[in-house]
């Protein structure tokens, strides 16, 4: 009885493995299979939070749950320097590549460097100077500036003239620690000064650094001037950072005119490894309207 009673306690324990072994496999193969984008696309905060809550660190982790290996956040600068470092260490974790951050100078039509005024760009080269401090902190690369308005008393060459030797000041700050400032020409308002791309890439031939490059805005540019493919193919060398907003309306991909497949596929041809962030808003409310924004990015990288 004894060993009758022992093999059937061998042959349940057996069956226990290896129905858990089962368990198991099936477990690990229901887990999601990680989606493996062409390009480095950057959401920012509260893109998912319906997803995944309002904690910076767990919308991070989420983002690179569902494949994104980049994070942008315009407004890193005035963060707290322990959520920094934190959210620093998870994108580094996580494999995410920093993206951009608005260095600190004023709103976007303050403190014009058009003006040649020096409090102004004594604002602007503060602002630098901190942002190297924050860029360092959270493994950054690129920083974004908008120069301000047009000071309309002076001609456009003079403005042009202030702008530029404004912006080589700045460059003499960032180019020591391998930093880039990206200039984003903008369509909010008929008074900012950088509106187009090829002023941008006038402007930054005249800076003449590797520290001062375009953020070429689709959105934004898309307003202003159209031919996208064809501005971006004339000002491509001095392109280092890409955003997307699908127009009208400035929400993901699919939403709008931009056939962003088409865009995407030209962007991966020309061989661009840098980062394209996510600067629009969701169509939807809620975890369907997440959810569209995903799915939308996985169908307009699927160009291959």
């Amino acid at each position: 009885m004894k060993r009758r009673s022992f093999i059937q306690k061998t042959a349940l324990s057996s069956g226990a493995i290896s129905l858990g072994g089962a368990f198991s496999y099936a477990s690990n193969a229901t887990q999601p299979i990680q989606h493996q984008f062409n390009l480095k696309y950057a959401p920012h905060l509260g893109m998912f939070k319906h997803h995944a809550g309002d904690d910076p660190i767990d919308q991070l982790n989420f983002m690179a749950d569902q494949g994104f290996t980049a994070f942008e956040d315009n407004g890193m600068m005035k963060r707290d320097v322990a959520l920094q470092s934190k959210m620093a260490e998870t994108m580094e974790k996580r494999g995410m590549t920093m993206g951009v951050f608005v260095v600190d100078k004023g709103g976007n039509m303050a403190n014009t460097l058009a003006a040649g005024k020096q409090e102004f760009i004594d604002i602007f080269l503060d602002g630098c100077k901190r942002a190297v401090e924050v860029a360092k902190r959270v493994n950054a690369k690129w920083m974004t500036v908008v120069p301000g308005g047009y000071e309309r008393k002076l001609p456009i060459g003079v403005q042009d003239a202030n702008v530029i030797e404004a912006l080589k000041r700045g460059a003499e700050i960032f180019e020591p620690h391998g930093l880039v400032m990206v200039l984003e020409p903008l369509s909010d308002s008929p008074d900012l000064y950088l509106q187009n791309s090829d002023q941008t890439y006038m402007i930054c031939k005249g800076v003449d650094s590797p520290s001062c490059k375009i953020l070429y805005d689709i959105y934004h540019l898309q307003k202003t001037e159209g031919h996208l493919i064809h501005n971006m193919g004339l000002t491509w060398d001095e392109i280092a950072y890409i955003q997307i907003g699908d127009n009208p309306g400035r929400k993901e991909p699919t939403t709008g005119e931009i056939n962003y497949k088409n865009v995407f596929k030209w962007i991966h041809e020309k061989g661009f490894t840098g980062v394209l962030g996510m600067e629009h808003g969701n169509s939807k409310e809620g975890k369907a309207g997440e959810q569209a924004v995903i799915d939308a990015y996985k169908h307009e990288d699927n160009f291959k």
